[in-house]
């Protein structure tokens, strides 16, 4: 995979979705979408990055850390991958593989 390529999964296309269409309307937010898709990958989760997330998410939960089951999966997938996590989440917070953006 090529080091320019941005990555991402359904679910986080569909948390984008959901704020677009909060902030601009349904018209507006499917037309970012497309141009959205146009310039990542779409990669799909396999079983075993569904059980990996849910088990990061509940070991990070008893650290007192509160992350979303859709930010597990993106950090396990980019991990899967060998790529960063691009994350503002400091639930991520000494992580490895995280980088934080603003």
């Amino acid at each position: 995979m090529p080091s320019e390529e941005l990555v991402t999964s359904e679910f986080n296309l569909l948390e984008l979705a959901y704020a677009l269409t909060r902030d601009y309307g349904r018209e507006k937010a499917v037309k970012i979408l497309r141009i959205v898709r146009a310039f990542v990958t779409v990669v799909q989760a396999t079983d075993e990055d569904y059980v990996e997330a849910s088990a990061l998410r509940i070991e990070l939960k008893k650290r007192g850390k509160n992350l979303s089951l859709i930010d597990a999966l993106g950090y396990v997938l980019a991990r899967r991958l060998r790529i960063p996590f691009l994350t503002g989440d400091r639930e991520f917070k000494d992580l490895d593989g995280v980088e934080y953006v603003k």
